[in-house]
């Protein structure tokens, strides 16, 4: 936990940025105690930075910043960056989700062509001597409490970017303890990297050739209006009923939501 890698900027972690600086500066998150500054890094990211789907995961924390949007790859990007910005270790865990995770999102005249797996990861970042898995970050608030209303009486949920089984009370505000609001759409594990630049050195998403194209200058853009929606309420439908709602690759070893 103490090695310097874990510290260190890289070419996607670029908290040297002005934009980036500035941010930390302005917000006077550096005077924090080290809970602190990981929390307050961890609110922006979740509810400053809005759920959605960038160009291509690969961007620099600067540019997701520029965004003002993201998934779980580039929040988590922008969330390592301005962790280490401020002197707090972290690293990244790759995994692959099944797609069901995002039925709804996904449009679907379009649903049949996605990737039936989708690169996932989530942030660990160094604290109290032990690694704390960070992925409740990635749903904004807005988006969150949408889906709470569409399904009041709904607790497991994989579709609409949610992967969890305690979906009125999920774990997703920083308290010092793990925080997961994909964890059930989990289907494989990739292994822990010191960067993302070394897992996307590793793992690309399969979007190349037309697919690519496609996704880059239609549906993300598709997937984004449907987001906007969700956050204002409207939760499109999607068939298949309780199934698709619940669908997942395997179960996965999740925490209770009393846990």
């Amino acid at each position: 936990m103490e090695n310097s890698e874990y510290l260190l900027e890289t070419a996607l972690l670029d908290f040297h940025h002005p934009a980036m600086a500035d941010l930390i500066t302005r917000r006077g998150w550096q005077a924090l105690p080290a809970g602190d500054r990981i929390g307050a890094a961890y609110d922006f990211v979740r509810n400053e930075i809005g759920f959605g789907y960038n160009a291509r995961d690969t961007l620099k924390a600067s540019e997701v910043l520029k965004d003002g949007y993201g998934q779980c790859n580039t929040k988590g990007v922008l969330l390592m960056a301005l962790l280490r910005g401020m002197g707090i270790a972290c690293r990244l865990h790759g995994f692959t989700i099944f797609k069901s995770l995002q039925r709804g999102l996904v449009p679907e005249a379009v649903y049949g062509i996605a990737p039936d797996n989708i690169l996932h990861s989530w942030v660990e970042v160094g604290f109290k001597g032990k690694w704390v898995n960070l992925e409740g970050f990635i749903l904004d608030e807005a988006v969150l409490s949408s889906l709470q209303a569409a399904f009041p009486e709904r607790n497991a949920l994989c579709a609409y970017g949610a992967g969890t089984d305690c979906l009125q009370a999920p774990k997703v505000a920083w308290s010092g303890a793990d925080t997961y609001i994909q964890r059930t759409g989990v289907n494989a594990d990739l292994g822990v990297f010191a960067s993302p630049d070394e897992f996307f050195a590793a793992h690309q998403q399969d979007l190349s050739g037309l697919r690519g194209l496609m996704f880059r200058w239609v549906i993300r853009h598709w997937m984004n209006r449907r987001v906007v929606a969700i956050r204002r309420g409207a939760v499109p439908e999607i068939p298949g009923g309780e199934t698709a709602l619940n669908a997942r690759s395997r179960p996965a070893a999740a925490p209770a939501c009393g846990d």
